[in-house]
């Protein structure tokens, strides 16, 4: 296959989303706080075979330069405090926000034509939920932590191998793993976006904002009052 006809592959596909019948209206949302928004929808993506992992989510980041850089992670709690992931405390993206603690986070749930865009600003965890959560992992998920000098170079996958096999053999079949470096992030939201595909390009997207000054904003046209101090308003596709 050429590459101009790979290209022309890529723009021919089109993916069918909701018919107007089932667009996402302010009106069919009983509680206007985006927490029970999410809640609704991870119920929709957990109930949908299809999703595999329907907490797996796109991390963006910035250095202390301003360069952008994005990778995958699993969201293991949400609550009206926030998202919270694990990591690595070396890693990429914890010295990203070390130095800029702004983020984003997004969720695609193809089979349901929905995504979840969140804003906000991240933080450490206590290190004691860190351990408690370290040690509910699988215990070869937990050594494979601690030999992990995540985001540094490393000579070949043999050497990973190696680490891994001295760490095991040091512990013991029973012997309790040392938390490493490690541990996760609260990321506290000031905006959730909920979009909802519809075949004819006109997109639903409701948008939940929190924060200083916001609430002065509410016209009650374009912008309108929510709950637990959260505006909402639709935004075009």
């Amino acid at each position: 296959m050429s590459e101009a006809s790979s290209i022309e592959q890529l723009s021919a596909l089109r993916m069918k989303y909701h018919e107007r019948k089932d667009a996402f209206l302010e009106q069919n949302i009983s509680v206007k706080d985006p927490f029970c928004v999410f809640r609704d929808w991870l119920n929709d993506a957990l109930n949908t075979k299809e999703i595999l992992e329907p907490n797996a989510a796109a991390l963006a980041t910035v250095d202390a330069a301003g360069k952008p850089s994005n990778r995958f992670v699993l969201v293991k709690e949400a609550n009206e405090d926030g998202f919270t992931f694990f990591t690595n405390y070396g890693s990429r993206k914890a010295d990203n926000i070390a130095s800029n603690a702004n983020v984003a986070i997004a969720i695609y749930w193809m089979p349901l034509r929905r995504s979840i865009r969140i804003e906000g600003v991240a933080e450490k965890i206590p290190e004691a939920a860190s351990l408690k959560y370290f040690h509910e992992r699988p215990r070869a998920s937990q050594i494979g932590a601690v030999a992990s000098p995540q985001s540094q170079r490393i000579p070949s996958r043999s050497y990973l191998d190696e680490i891994e096999k001295g760490i095991k053999e040091k512990l013991g079949p029973d012997g309790e793993v040392p938390l490493p470096n490690w541990g996760g992030y609260l990321v506290r939201p000031n905006l959730i976006e909920f979009w909802q595909g519809q075949t004819d390009r006109l997109h639903d997207r409701i948008c939940f904002r929190r924060g200083p000054g916001v609430e002065s904003e509410v016209d009650g046209k374009l912008v309108h009052g929510g709950e637990n101090g959260w505006v909402y308003e639709r935004l075009a596709p």
